[in-house]
């Protein structure tokens, strides 16, 4: 399986421009999901335009490049009660699309966490890291993939776009164009001057990230049975306090960090709005697709229900 993390494969001083969204091209794609909201029957759409269409965007959505003819996606916002059942979530999803062939993106705000990856768990000074997260307030928890320590708040929002494909091992680097280019431009629609690329020294450095006055956001891409997931963070405040847990953290894993490189929505100009910036996601990842809104409730009764 081939797996990257929060900012993808690590590239010292990458710097790309910004392109079109249109440019970049298509990634292989399910020939028969273009019934898919005919096929999808869960849930019905949602009233109201933040559950249905985006307005105001005249290039295709993220979802409109990755999947051929797709008219409809799944949209899933909130977290769950606890970290482990929010954990939950995401793969839930994944085995649904797998399922249904109906493509999906949650955007939520994860409880505050320290995630640690599986090059920090290996290192010498894991152990006294967590602790040092601990001491800020900051449970730690270890996820499944590589990379670096990532933080979030609270008000940190985390996103997870999940698209079905024949071939995932095929248009890995598709789908990050695609998607970083999705984050600068709702990022943009809040007024913060993004650009593709990272500050020497930041938190869990890698090639596809998003930045203004510091690194704002990081992606990362997983394959599982037949569908293909990029996933992300975007920093929307408290940038300062994110600096200083993760200062802690990396000095204890030895790692180089710069606390200043660290940026947020708000420290671009944007708003310091969690629910703000959800909604921009939705808007440049979903564009003018029927949107089938769902609750996390909803997403985890049914994945106990496909179980029986």
């Amino acid at each position: 399986m081939k797996t990257a993390d929060i900012g993808g494969v690590p590239t010292p001083g990458a710097r790309r421009d910004f392109a079109p969204l249109a440019t970049v091209p298509l990634s292989p794609v399910v020939a028969d999901h273009r019934s898919a909201s005919r096929r999808f029957t869960g849930h019905t759409p949602s009233a109201g335009p933040r559950a249905l269409r985006c307005v105001g965007t005249d290039s295709p959505s993220v979802i409109d490049r990755l999947v051929s003819e797709c008219e409809a996606v799944r949209t899933v916002r909130g977290r769950a009660t606890s970290l482990e059942a929010d954990r939950t979530v995401v793969e839930a999803l994944t085995d649904a699309v797998a399922t249904t062939g109906v493509p999906a993106i949650r955007a939520w705000t994860p409880h505050r966490q320290v995630a640690f990856g599986r090059r920090d768990a290996r290192a010498d000074g894991y152990e006294r890291a967590r602790q040092r997260a601990e001491a800020h307030g900051y449970p730690p928890i270890e996820r499944s993939v590589g990379g670096r320590a990532v933080a979030y708040t609270g008000s940190t929002v985390a996103f997870a776009v999940i698209v079905p494909t024949p071939t995932p091992r095929q248009g890995t680097g598709a789908r990050y164009d695609v998607a970083t280019t999705g984050v600068v431009r709702a990022l943009r629609s809040l007024g913060v001057s993004a650009r593709r690329g990272e500050p020497d020294a930041s938190f869990c450095p890698g090639e596809h990230s998003v930045q203004a006055r510091g690194k704002i956001s990081g992606l990362a891409q997983r394959i599982q049975r037949e569908t293909a997931r990029v996933s992300g963070i975007v920093v929307v405040d408290a940038h300062e306090e994110v600096a200083a847990v993760l200062d802690d953290v990396y000095d204890a894993l030895d790692v180089p960090f710069d606390p200043d490189s660290v940026g947020s929505v708000a420290r671009g100009g944007g708003p310091a709005d969690p629910d703000a910036v959800v909604d921009a996601v939705f808007d440049s990842f979903c564009g003018d697709l029927s949107r089938e809104s769902t609750t996390v409730a909803e997403v985890l009764a049914d994945s106990e229900d496909a179980a029986f």
